[in-house]
């Protein structure tokens, strides 16, 4: 039986890191994946290796802090597969490391125009396709720092925090449409980003910090983007039909402190 069988999934920043991994898992589980990215030569093949495993997939350029571009793909997704079903706003960059007095309004409003406009502007045009196919489910990427502060990275850890309390919003407002909105709160993951911003942070020797990294964590050790790709599958299913404006914690133990 697959756990979204049929369901027209979209997946925002899914060439890379956790959004490719969520598309690769909702795939197998039956899913239609609607790649959007602005990584083409990534995206474009991610879809290419999942039309060759017999997935209906297409890619999508997308630049989710842009509203047109957003509108577009979203309308195009509904026509060339019927509907949407599941919409998983993973795109986000973690942006400057400057605090809060160095930090300029153009890095303070990069990142949340990409971690917070973008949920924003997904959501609003992918909802009008749900409230007509009479369902939905919205999951939104949080972070661990969407509930608790850390010495670092204020915007993103503001736009985190934002996407959390959004989602609990579109929550009630859409439940009787019955579209389902939660987020998502991963602890440090392996991914590109993360990797991005260990080097940002002054880290030589990637490994050292990875494992440093890794001991903030109760389990020991960091997170795979395979690890969020289950959580988005059970979020995506029916499995999960009772559950909205929910937060589901995938982060070794992190906020357990």
């Amino acid at each position: 039986m697959k756990r979204v069988g049929d369901k027209v999934c979209v997946i925002t920043g899914a060439a890379l890191g956790i959004g490719r991994a969520c598309a690769l898992r909702l795939a197998e589980e039956g899913g239609k994946i609607a790649v959007l990215d602005r990584l083409d030569e990534a995206g474009a093949a991610l879809a290419l290796e999942l039309n060759a495993r017999g997935v209906p997939a297409r890619y999508w350029h997308v630049d989710v802090a842009d509203e047109a571009s957003v509108k577009q793909a979203m309308t195009e997704v509904a026509a060339h597969f019927g509907s949407i079903d599941v919409l998983v706003n993973n795109a986000g960059i973690s942006g400057s490391t400057k605090l809060t007095h160095e930090i300029t309004e153009a890095e303070w409003d990069l990142v949340q125009a990409v971690n917070v406009k973008g949920v924003f502007f997904c959501s609003k045009h992918a909802i009008p396709f749900m409230k007509a196919a009479g369902a939905g489910s919205i999951i939104n990427l949080s972070s661990i720092y969407g509930l608790v502060g850390a010495a670092d990275v204020p915007a993103y850890h503001a736009s985190k925090g934002a996407v959390r309390l959004l989602s609990k919003t579109d929550a009630i407002c859409y439940a009787a449409d019955k579209i389902r909105v939660n987020s998502v709160h991963p602890g440090y993951i392996r991914t590109p980003m993360v990797e991005n911003h260990l080097r940002a942070s002054g880290a030589t020797d990637l490994e050292a910090a990875m494992a440093e990294v890794g001991k903030l964590h109760p389990l020991g050790h960091m997170g795979e983007p395979d690890d969020i790709a289950w959580g988005v599958v059970y979020l995506a299913s029916d499995e999960s039909r009772f559950v909205t404006g929910s937060e589901l914690v995938i982060d070794g133990g992190y906020t357990a402190h």
